[in-house]
């Protein structure tokens, strides 16, 4: 699953170095086209994260997740057939789809087969997949000194083959045991209740609710940090592409050291309050470099960049651990999927709650900090009461072997 988690976000680094240079440059849709095939293909996605986990619950994993990485890889690869918008914008979605599906289901293989060990087992997975997403960054930025149709076109199947091999690894994985499905006989009994599910349980929800802010470091060095630069008077705007570079390095060199702080769930739990910290730190660094001259923006730039990355890298050890342990055993895809949507919808919150930072100055980027810092508090306090539970009393779901 390593070697998967390598070559699939690889693959991915091709594609999303060049996504909208593609669709601008060799398929000639317009800037309003883009943005909206970007986001009707990431709404439509949002429900792969769900629908995968659940089918997860009843189905081998292992062939989900194969058929998943074959959806993707034609999804990449039908958009080199095309310059047609409404077929652009059919196959993105679909990718979108299998790549949010696809998610879960690897965090749920993971859950399965690492079992104690699942937090070191998730930091070890980024840091990999950070490796994997420089490596085919590199690769796109070399590609693009060429600047043909035919260099992104490789780019894009690289991209699909990349899900090819993906599911021919994924052959090669045996099938974790599930504890949402057993065998029975025709002898056996029907179960008399219905699985447990997320959708029924409020605090589960809430957590969800709360997992969807504190996911918001993502659109910091996405769509925050280079816009910030781009209309400041005194960044260097070449300061952008060094920040993104330092987050990647911070998160190869620091994710598993890390990790061992939130090994436990109470642990996992604990990390909340430095989290909530950094968070604050963050938004007060970007608002501080609006004070100053060159040198000074270029500090707390960096400053802040740091602190969304020691965020980013606490916030992924703890969500790991929270979103599995607030699972029951019986349903975790389930869980586990819709605690998927929290990443999904942050890709459409996201950049919007950058934006009107940026367009209220140093005061927005302070309360965007303050915020997510307040969320955290609030997390840590949700978490507690959801853990001091009576454990869900669940049947397992059952297969029939006839």
């Amino acid at each position: 699953m390593l070697w998967i988690a390598l070559v699939d976000r690889t693959g991915s680094g091709l594609w999303a170095a060049v996504s909208v240079l593609y669709f601008t440059y060799v398929t000639g849709l317009s800037v309003t086209q883009v943005g909206t095939l970007a986001a009707v293909s990431g709404a439509i996605g949002i429900a792969g994260a769900p629908l995968g986990g659940r089918i997860a619950d009843r189905l081998p994993l292992t062939r989900v997740l194969i058929s998943l990485q074959i959806l993707r890889a034609l999804a990449s690869l039908a958009l080199l057939t095309t310059d047609n918008y409404a077929l652009l914008l059919a196959f993105s979605a679909a990718g979108s789809f299998g790549d949010r599906a696809a998610n879960v289901l690897t965090k749920l293989y993971a859950t399965r087969v690492s079992g104690p060990d699942r937090v070191r087992y998730q930091a070890v997975t980024r840091t990999v997949a950070n490796a994997g997403w420089a490596l085919g960054g590199l690769t796109a930025a070399a590609a693009l000194t060429i600047g043909t149709t035919t260099a992104y076109q490789w780019l894009l199947t690289g991209d699909a083959l990349s899900f090819v091999a993906a599911a021919l690894l994924t052959v090669r994985c045996a099938e974790p045991p599930s504890p949402a499905r057993t065998i029975a006989t025709s002898k056996d009994p029907a179960p008399t209740t219905r699985p447990a599910s997320p959708w029924r349980d409020r605090g589960y929800l809430a957590y969800v609710a709360t997992e969807t802010v504190l996911f918001l470091d993502d659109a910091v060095f996405k769509v925050g940090l280079p816009l910030w630069i781009a209309h400041s008077d005194q960044a260097p705007h070449g300061l952008a592409p060094l920040l993104m570079v330092v987050n990647n390095l911070m998160v190869v060199a620091l994710q598993v050291p890390l990790a061992r702080f939130g090994a436990t769930t109470a642990a996992a739990r604990s990390l909340l309050l430095p989290l909530s910290a950094a968070f604050a730190l963050g938004g007060v660094a970007m608002a501080l470099s609006a004070t100053g001259g060159a040198l000074t923006a270029t500090l707390f730039l960096t400053t802040s960049a740091v602190a969304f990355t020691v965020a980013e890298m606490l916030h992924a050890t703890v969500s790991w651990e929270l979103s599995v342990a607030l699972a029951p055993g019986t349903a975790q895809g389930a869980y586990l999927g819709v605690h998927g949507l929290a990443q999904s919808a942050q890709r459409s919150i996201g950049p919007l709650a950058v934006t009107a930072a940026i367009a209220t100055g140093p005061l927005g980027w302070t309360a965007f900090g303050a915020t997510i810092a307040v969320t955290c508090v609030f997390q840590h306090r949700l978490v507690r009461d959801q853990l001091s539970r009576t454990a869900l009393s669940v049947p397992p779901v059952t297969v029939s072997e006839h």
